[in-house]
């Protein structure tokens, strides 16, 4: 069994999603039992490798700094589209010591939920990444906070 539907909690995931977005009917079950058992093994090679992650507890205290820079954030651009002041945007380069793909990703997300952040590029051999940021003043400190505040953590997270 385990070889016809090796992920078996995605297969019955995509099952269920078929008949709430389309009925219970014998074809639309059909059409469902087909997906469920052929998209795992399709997609098989998306899925990234198992995560190992060091300290856990860190990455509680981690997803709690990010909500409240989030917060933090989402009110200082509020307030400069309110005041209509000219946001000082910058792209802006930072040196990785990160390397780890699954710290790679976390970052990536980070980076992207927190307002006025984009992740533009990432360097090919991952040394660096490439940020615009909405409103920066100093480029040299925001550097240092953005490494400490997020690269650090999940170098400790992912063990790096």
């Amino acid at each position: 069994m385990s070889s016809l539907l090796p992920r078996l909690l995605l297969a019955g995931a995509i099952l269920a999603l078929w008949i709430t977005l389309n009925g219970a009917d014998p074809p639309g079950l059909l059409a469902a039992a087909v997906l469920a058992v052929a998209l795992p093994r399709i997609t098989a090679a998306l899925r990234p490798w198992p995560v190992t992650m060091r300290r856990p507890g860190r990455l509680a205290m981690l997803v709690l700094e990010v909500g409240r820079d989030v917060l933090v954030s989402a009110a200082h651009v509020a307030a400069a589209l309110l005041r209509r002041r000219e946001p000082r945007g910058a792209f802006v380069r930072i040196p990785l010591q990160l390397r780890d793909a699954s710290g790679l990703a976390a970052l990536a997300v980070i980076t992207t939920v927190t307002p006025g952040t984009v992740w533009s590029e990432l360097a090919p051999d991952r040394s660096a990444i490439l940020l615009h940021v909405f409103d920066v003043g100093d480029e040299a400190a925001f550097i240092a906070h953005y490494k400490e505040r997020y690269e650090r953590p999940l170098m400790e997270i992912f063990g790096e």
